[in-house]
């Protein structure tokens, strides 16, 4: 799939510097900045697997696609094969040893994910190495209605049946101008596991009082579900009144409307800059080579102008416990996706990774054995 994006996603460059810079401690703030990658090039050694198999994350495929490319260009006899099954599948099948590694929207969990993932890599700890990064938008359809705000209690009402009608009070509430019309809300949830299904439950428990739980399973309870970001995506451009959580990227690829997001501070519409804004006081963490964000301060963020509904995408690997071929192989593809598999991403709606965290990903790269 071709995906044209505007240059304006470079701006989410900058400011997600400030997040990722700051990497490394429960307790940091974002601070200071780093000049982004910029598809930077960095020595690779080559060789290995001659074809490496990686599962997992949809929100990543078409950043695994330009990673790839750039792989084989500088490793011309290498290959990566990347299957596009959602971020459950791609763990399950991380940890039963059936790839490489596994593409997730989220980190594996402590307890039994991440004992499993041990297991697999002959009781050495996998790391979890965020690669891609995009903000999740609310995307919607529904004739007449150009302009919509929602906040997180509204949303999460509609997302577990509360709200029915697309001209409900509370809907109505904060769109006291629209032409909302008495239809039926036709929720459309991701039916496979899902980091992306994880992430948005975890903002509505954070941010709007969400009792349902998260995890990659959708626990609302109502709507019909579709596999992967490309079929709920395509499902709503198809059904007016439909409504959906999906990647930035896929809302525009399927000409969707997306829905300003109110967090206390005034409609905010999904951008680069309001996307930044949020990033700007994220809280991070992560420990060693385990590079695991905390997206939770950017969730109840109440910051004049930030957009709240961000996710990042994470390659799991094996810091030890792969045989020597594949170890090879793992690290040269990662050297490349970190470095010069950068340069095409602004242009698919993701965001490249900014020079300070790129060079914390390469050291966990290179410590791989």
């Amino acid at each position: 799939m071709k995906i044209q994006r505007h240059g304006a996603v470079l701006g989410l460059v900058a400011a997600s510097a400030l997040l990722l810079g700051a990497c490394g401690s429960d307790n940091n703030t974002a601070a200071g900045g780093s000049t982004p990658a910029s598809g930077t090039s960095v020595p690779v050694e080559c060789g290995g697997k001659p074809k490496l198999n990686a599962e997992g994350s949809s929100a990543q495929k078409n950043a695994v696609d330009a990673f790839v490319q750039a792989y084989k260009a500088a490793c011309p006899s290498a290959d990566l094969a990347y299957n596009p099954s959602g971020s459950g599948a791609g763990v399950k099948n991380f940890n039963a040893g059936l790839v490489d590694f596994g593409g997730s929207d989220s980190a594996l969990k402590d307890g039994a994910e991440t004992e499993a993932a041990a297991k697999r890599c002959q009781t050495n700890p996998a790391w979890n190495l965020p690669l891609v990064f995009g903000p999740v938008a609310i995307g919607y359809k529904v004739s007449g209605v150009d302009s919509l705000v929602l906040d997180a209690k509204t949303t999460a009402a509609i997302f577990s049946g509360a709200v029915k009608k697309w001209n409900d009070p509370a809907i109505k509430a904060l769109n006291s101008s629209a032409a909302l019309p008495d239809k039926d809300i036709a929720v459309i949830y991701r039916s496979d596991e899902s980091g992306t299904t994880d992430n948005f439950q975890k903002y509505l428990t954070t941010a709007g009082g969400w009792t349902k739980g998260d995890g990659k399973q959708f626990k609302g309870g109502v709507g019909e579900g579709k596999e992967k970001s490309a079929g709920v995506a395509q499902a709503v451009g198809s059904i007016d009144g439909a409504i959906t959580y999906v990647e930035w990227s896929f809302a525009q690829d399927n000409k969707l409307s997306t829905a300003k997001i109110d967090a206390g501070s005034g409609p905010v519409e999904l951008s680069a800059e309001s996307a930044g804004k949020a990033i700007d006081g994220a809280k991070v963490k992560g420990e060693g080579n385990n590079l695991v964000l905390d997206l939770n301060s950017i969730y109840g963020t109440k910051a004049a102008g930030a957009y709240p509904l961000l996710l990042a995408t994470y390659e799991i690997v094996c810091s030890k416990g792969y045989d020597a071929d594949t170890a090879k192989a793992v690290k040269a593809f990662l050297t490349v996706a970190a470095s010069t598999g950068q340069a095409q991403l602004a242009e698919a709606g993701y965001v490249p990774l900014p020079k300070a965290f790129q060079d914390k990903i390469l050291t966990a790269v290179k410590a791989i054995a």
